[in-house]
């Protein structure tokens, strides 16, 4: 409920429990601030604050000072004036702050203070020490020299990122900010996130790569999302429009995913958008076999004419599709369409085959439906979270920020479950490290002693769920000593992990693809599934089963239908409703049989029975497992299409390369890990003749005979919206700059921030007892050790765009992490070269020699095309959901 105060004569409503200075900024009253940031909160150093309330003595800070009903408060009184005006003239005199060579003039904060308060020149001089300025980091520059103190890089480093490197040392003139034990930012525990940056409310700490660029007030802005994982920050790129050059990104303060935070990729992995290697026109193969620049017409007319060729002598289904979490919902849906209207075929896959399919399939299985439970907004209330094959700070760090914010500042206790000893496992109540392959053994022996303990939720398993008895019988042999066996963990600290997570009143999983990249990868799903149903969790603000997807529109890429069996909506193709629902609204029969997966694809390449591949977006020559199989089915392709940003490892192979336009060159909406649908916008001009990616297809479609007359994105989306009951109510007006989170059947709904609140989508969720399964491959003498690949902070996916920045490969390149046990037994020295094999294949990388990692295995990012650790990855499928097995496979390291 609103109450009023009274501000320099001013009547204004508030809602109680907000600071005077929050008031006054929402009523665009200016009150000067240093110290202060919304998300810092009130440190009330600075005192440039000060505000006059009626009935008290003195002056009071506005940034610590609550407002009251009826409270009046003056703003600008002659000894409010001369108070600040004194802060300001001394921050002024303690430092070097010329405005105009300054990089943060036009958006400094002391610079707007003194300009308010008339201040030209310091009234004082100060005889301080200076400090240097420290350039050691390869994103961020410290410069004390205009560091007024104000303390709110420490306070976001230590409460918003929970990163613990910034703080303050020495006293009084001499005190400064120093990272960690007084060492130069580039040797310090800094992960350039760029927080410090942002929040800094000087020049004082600035982005390395934007100096001497412009300054804000001369950049044009745009909000959009970052291209990388499916977090789905909101970023802002500041652009120099005379060069059509992206010169900044930030974080968008308030942003409901990442309230302005950003990673190291996110803030400055930007200059792959104008690196010349950038493609700028179509290629076409020549006689002689290599490559050469072709014009649109001729690109398009080689591409329609061969696909109907190979359509009419082998059947529609000779042709397949790869369509990319890393372009827009409407693409995606563009992508579908065309391969089933025109090409008339379902085999339509994308790379979440190779990520989260095990994910869709199994949590479809149990509740109905295969998307992330719950939202990222919610973790705060989550008593208990626990984190199971996500290496969080790495893959998803906006998302682990949250969770260490709820650790530190909240309720929440946390659980790690890991064969690698990762960064969350420092802020853990319990960190466990399990066998690789063994989670199924582990989540039944928790699931086991909560049952034995009566710590499982009898009331919710009654009313919302089946197949409990089933699922009671399957895990009674799990008993802790059983599963010390299969695993490694000790039986005293699985005890331990069922007593906490089965006591809390509100538990929430996070997974990643730790967990789904498995032969069991269903398995292990389901078994988090019947975890969170056993105690109680879906359907709950804070709970649920949270799967952490991999690219920025993973999620909309399933959901627009870029998958063999579903239309958009996941509408099965070979259901007649359905199929005859698109039918007629793109007036063609389509085809009902489910088509073939990535993999499957690529082994009918293999084998001569698929002809032509069409790729969007995607580099399954870095991505996929066993590349050697892999390079052979494309090469044994009779037409290969590819259409991308660079001329990657895959395009090195077509016949056809079509250049496309980047994230930052297109209008559209992406759908992010808690199915949150956002904008985004185009920011600057695509290189040479670059395409959006559903022009591309579009002009495809119309070479093949078609008469598509979509003239922009949001008409496709318009499109999605009418055939696609989940973004029903889903319109681009509706998005607005927070975006709206599906299911959203009509433009009445608010959106669903969590799912299967009081009943489950498919009615009564599915509980199933899972057997524990042995990795497809094990070790044995002539391999005796197991691989696990994933991720590293600075490099994303394939390292098409984050391997263009020069810092990010300075800061993260190849090394195979294995245990100091290892090492000593084989003779190899930290960084060392070494050799690693598997029965697939051979690779080099230096040595990173650790405690993080256990005994027996090895650990390798897979970014890095020098060193591919999918040369060694075992193509094994899980059965069900099709997933290959990278997560586990045997190798012999050897000294080189």
């Amino acid at each position: 409920m609103s109450v009023k105060m009274i501000i320099n004569d001013q009547e204004v409503l508030f809602e109680p429990g907000k600071t005077i200075i929050e008031v006054a900024r929402e009523n665009k009253i200016y009150i000067p601030s240093l110290c202060y940031h919304p998300k810092t909160g009130a440190l009330g150093k600075c005192r440039v604050c000060a505000v006059e309330v009626q009935g008290k003595s003195g002056l009071q800070m506005a940034c610590t000072t609550l407002a009251a009903e009826n409270m009046v408060v003056n703003t600008d009184s002659g000894e409010i004036r001369a108070t600040r005006k004194m802060v300001v003239n001394l921050l002024l005199a303690n430092g070097q702050h010329n405005c105009l060579s300054c990089e943060a003039n036009g958006e400094c904060e002391l610079q707007d203070a003194a300009y308010y308060l008339g201040i030209e020149i310091p009234e004082y001089a100060i005889d301080a020490p200076v400090s240097d300025m420290d350039a050691s980091s390869e994103m961020i520059v410290l410069d004390l020299r205009k560091c007024i103190q104000c303390g709110r890089c420490i306070q976001a480093d230590n409460c918003i990122v929970v990163q613990d490197v910034l703080g303050f040392a020495y006293r009084s003139l001499a005190t400064k900010v120093i990272c960690d034990h007084n060492i130069p930012m580039g040797e310090s525990s800094c992960v350039q996130c760029g927080e410090c940056s942002q929040i800094c409310p000087v020049g004082a700490i600035l982005d390395k790569k934007s100096l001497g660029k412009g300054r804000r007030y001369e950049l044009k802005q745009v909000d959009t999302i970052c291209p990388y994982c499916g977090v789905g920050c909101q970023i802002t790129v500041h652009i120099n429009e005379r060069t059509n050059d992206i010169v900044k990104i930030t974080g968008v303060e308030g942003s409901p995913v990442n309230d302005g935070m950003l990673c190291v990729k996110g803030r400055y992995g930007y200059e792959f958008v104008n690196s010349p290697e950038r493609l700028t026109a179509p290629l076409i193969r020549d006689t002689d076999g290599v490559l050469r620049e072709a014009t649109w017409d001729d690109a398009l007319k080689l591409i329609a004419e061969t696909f109907t060729r190979i359509k009419q002598e082998h059947g529609p289904d000779a042709l397949a599709g790869l369509c990319s979490a890393k372009v827009t919902n409407e693409e995606n849906f563009a992508f579908q369409k065309f391969m089933r209207r025109e090409i008339g075929t379902n085999n339509i896959d994308h790379c979440a085959r190779l990520c989260h399919s095990s994910t869709v399939t199994g949590l479809a299985a149990s509740f109905g439906s295969g998307a992330m439970t719950n939202d990222i907004a919610g973790i705060k209330h989550a008593d208990v979270i626990l984190i199971i094959g996500s290496d969080t700070t790495a893959a998803h760090p906006v998302i682990a920020n949250r969770i260490k914010q709820s650790i530190r500042f909240g309720k929440s206790k946390l659980i790690v479950i890991d064969p690698k000893e990762i960064e969350m496992a420092k802020f853990a109540t319990i960190y466990a490290r399990q066998r690789c392959g063994s989670d199924v053994a582990v989540l039944n022996g928790i699931m086991r002693e909560i049952i034995v303990n009566n710590w499982h939720d009898h009331a919710y398993i009654a009313e919302r769920c089946e197949g409990f008895e089933d699922l009671k019988k399957a895990v009674e042999e799990f008993t802790p000593e059983k599963v010390e066996q299969l695993s490694g963990i000790p039986a005293a600290q699985l005890r331990e992990i069922a007593a906490m997570f089965g006591k809390a009143d509100t538990a929430a999983v996070f997974y990643a693809m730790g967990l789904t990249q498995h032969t069991t990868g269903v398995d292990n799903v389901r078994s988090i599934a019947n975890l969170q149903m056993l105690c109680g969790n879906i359907g709950k603000d804070g709970g649920g089963v949270n799967p952490l997807r991999g690219q920025s529109n993973v999620q909309g890429a399933c959901d627009m239908g870029g998958l063999p069996n579903v239309f958009s909506g996941y509408q099965p193709v070979a259901d007649e409703k359905a199929n005859a629902k698109f039918s007629a609204a793109w007036q063609r029969e389509l085809p009902k049989q489910p088509g073939l997966t990535l993999i499957e694809m690529l082994n009918a390449a293999a084998q001569g029975t698929l002809k032509a591949l069409y790729i969007m977006g995607e580099n399954p020559m870095i991505s996929d497992p066993d590349l050697n199989h892999l390079e052979h089915a494309l090469e044994t392709l009779d037409f290969l299409v590819v259409q991308d940003i660079f001329l990657t490892e895959t395009a090195l192979l077509a016949d056809v390369v079509l250049p496309a336009a980047s994230y930052a060159e297109k209008d559209g909406t992406i759908t992010n890990t808690e199915r949150r649908v956002q904008r985004m916008r185009k920011a600057v001009k695509s290189p040479g003749q670059a395409k959006e990616d559903w022009v591309i297809i579009q002009e495809i479609a119309n070479a093949m005979g078609a008469d598509w007359k979509y003239q922009s994105a949001h008409d496709i989306a318009e499109e999605v919206r009418q055939l696609t009951p989940s973004y029903g109510g889903i319109s681009w007006e509706r998005l607005g700059a927070n975006g709206l989170q599906w299911p959203c059947p009509t433009f009445e709904h608010p959106g669903t921030p969590y799912l299967h609140k009081g009943t489950f989508a498919r009615g009564k969720g599915v509980m199933v007892g899972i057997a524990f399964k042995e990795p497809a491959e094990l070790p044995d003498a002539e391999y005796p050790l197991v691989l696990t690949t994933g991720r590293v902070l600075q490099h994303f996916h394939t390292g098409t765009m984050t391997r263009k920045t020069a810092g990010l490969n300075n800061l993260a390149g190849p090394m195979v992490m294995i245990s100091v046990e290892d090492a000593e037994a084989l003779g190899i020295n930290n960084s060392e070269l070494i050799q690693v094999s598997s029965r697939r294949g051979t690779i080099k990388a230096p040595a990173f020699v650790t405690r993080q990692i256990g005994k027996g295995t090895v650990y390798i990012p897979f970014h890095y095309h020098e060193a591919a650790a999918n040369i060694l990855t075992n193509a094994a499928l899980d059965p069900i959901a099709k997933i290959p097995e990278f997560k586990a496979c045997a190798v012999r390291v050897s000294k080189m």
